[in-house]
C-alpha cells in the first residue's frame, strides 16, 4: 500500500494535532498524521494527577477524536524517512505502507532511554520508582504518593532533553502541600535533584520558589542527575559536584532520560548528538540540510526548554513558514519562548517565562508572574485544559 499526500506530519501530540488543524484553517487540504497511540493526553496535567489533585483520566480521549477534518491518521509508527524519494516507511521493519510526501514536518516526542540510568528499570518494575513523565506510570505516581505517610522521598528533575522537565517541581509541591494538610509531612524526608545550579537555573523564579523549599524543609542536590537506583536496597545513587547515596529510600519520584525516535538519526535527519534529536534551524524550525523537512517540539533542536507554552508559537511558525517556502515570502523567526508553570500548593501557582537565552519573557505586563498567584493556579488547573481542547487542537494559535 501507498499514498501521497501534501503535508505529513510524524507525531499526533499537541505540536501535531495543533499544526495540521492550522494547516486546514489556512486551506491545506491534502494532509496526513502518523502516530500509533490510541490515546491522546493533555500531558501538563500528569503532574496534577500525579499528586491526586486531577483525575487524569478526563484528560484523555480517544486519538480519532481530536484529529481535524479532512486529515488521515495512519495508527503507525514512522520506522525511516527517504528524503531522496520524499517518501517516509511506517510500521516494524520497515514492512508497513510508504507514503510519499511534498513537505513533512517531524514531531514525535521523545522516548525513555532505560539504559541510561542503571536499575531504574526494575525499580519500577518493583513499584517504589515511577514518574508521571512516563504516561504509562501516571496513575501508580499518583497511588504512591498520596498513600505514603512516612520515610524518603526522592524526586529528581530530568536533564535535557527533557518533556517539561522542570515541572516535577508542581509534582513535589503539590505533594508536600498535601501531606503537610493531612499531618504527615514532618514524617517524611524530601529530596530534590537537580541537574541545574539552584532548582531550575533560572532566575528570577528561583529565588521565588526558595520560600516553598524551606517551608517545606525539602533538602536540594544542585547541578546533580540520578547516575544509578539500586532496586534491591533502594539506594539512590547521585552523580555530580558531591556524589552521595541517598539510601532507605521509600519513593523515587525518578523519569529516565530521554531521546528521539531512532527513525530520526537512521534517517540522516538528527544533530548528531547522544540524544538523536532532528536538526533544525532553531529560528525559523527549518532542517538546515533538507529543505523539504521541519521539525518542532521536544525532539527538535528548537534551542529552548520544552513546553506546551512553548509549541503554541513553534506551530504558528511552522504554518507560516510553510506557506512562506511556497510563495517565496519572508520567513517567521520563532524567539525560544517557553514557559515553566510551578504550584507552589493546592491554589498558587507561578510561572516561569523565559526566551531562548534563559531571560525573562513575560507575556503580561505590569504583573510578575513568577510570584505564586492563585488567579494563575486556577487558569492553569481549570481553565487552560478547556483552551487546549477547544482552541489549540482546532489551530486557533
Amino acid at each position: 500500500m501507498s499514498a501521497a499526500f501534501d503535508t505529513v506530519i510524524i507525531g499526533a501530540g499537541n505540536a501535531g494535532v495543533s499544526l495540521a488543524a492550522r494547516l486546514r484553517r489556512d486551506g491545506r487540504q491534502n494532509i496526513a498524521l502518523f502516530d500509533p497511540n490510541p490515546v491522546h493526553r493533555y500531558r501538563p496535567m500528569l503532574n496534577y494527577a500525579a499528586s491526586g489533585a486531577a483525575r487524569m483520566s478526563r484528560y484523555e480521549r480517544p486519538m480519532e477524536r481530536v484529529i481535524p477534518d479532512g486529515v488521515r491518521l495512519f495508527p503507525h509508527a514512522a520506522s525511516r524517512i527517504h528524503t531522496d524519494s520524499h517518501t517516509v516507511t511506517l510500521g516494524p521493519r520497515d514492512e508497513g505502507p510508504t507514503i510519499t510526501y511534498d513537505d513533512l514536518v517531524v514531531c514525535p516526542g521523545l522516548t525513555p532511554r532505560w539504559d541510561a540510568i542503571p536499575g531504574l528499570d526494575k525499580a519500577y518494575i518493583d513499584g517504589w520508582a515511577l514518574s508521571a513523565h512516563v504516561p504509562e506510570y501516571a496513575g501508580r505516581a499518583c497511588a504512591a504518593l498520596v498513600r505514603e505517610r512516612e520515610g524518603t522521598v526522592v524526586f529528581s528533575v530530568p536533564p535535557e532533553p527533557a518533556s517539561c522537565g522542570g515541572t516535577v517541581l508542581k509534582a513535589m509541591f503539590l505533594a508536600c502541600d498535601r501531606w503537610r494538610r493531612e499531618e504527615v509531612l514532618d514524617r517524611i524526608e524530601v529530596h530534590l535533584v537537580t541537574p541545574f545550579r539552584g532548582l531550575l537555573g533560572l532566575e528570577p523564579i528561583d529565588s521565588r520558589l526558595q520560600a516553598s523549599i524551606r517551608e517545606f524543609g525539602i533538602t536540594v542536590h544542585e547541578q546533580s542527575q540520578v547516575g544509578a537506583v539500586d532496586h534491591r536496597a533502594r539506594t539512590v545513587t547521585l552523580d555530580g559536584p558531591d556524589p552521595t547515596t541517598i539510601g532507605n529510600v521509600d519513593l523515587a519520584y525518578v523519569t529516565p532520560l530521554s531521546r528521539a525516535p531512532r527513525f530520526i538519526a537512521d534517517s540522516g535527519l538528527s544533530d548528531g548528538g547522544d540524544a538523536g534529536l532532528v536538526e533544525v534551524d532553531p529560528r525559523t524550525l527549518r532542517h538546515p540540510r533538507v529543505e523539504s523537512v521541519w521539525g518542532l517540539g521536544d525532539a527538535a533542536t528548537v534551542g529552548t526548554r520544552p513546553s506546551g507554552g512553548a509549541l503554541r508559537t513553534q506551530v504558528a511558525v511552522v504554518a507560516d513558514n510553510l506557506r512562506a517556502a511556497r510563495e517565496g515570502t519572508g520567513a517567521a523567526h520563532y524567539d525560544g519562548y517557553t514557559v515553566i508553570p510551578i504550584a507552589v500548593g493546592h491554589d498558587r501557582l507561578a510561572l516561569a517565562e523565559i526566551d531562548r537565552d534563559g531571560r525573562p519573557a513575560q507575556s503580561v505586563r505590569g504583573i510578575d508572574l513568577t510570584r505564586p498567584r492563585r488567579l494563575t493556579y486556577a487558569f492553569d488547573r481549570y481553565l487552560q485544559p478547556v483552551v487546549y481542547f477547544r482552541t489549540l487542537l482546532r489551530g486557533r494559535v
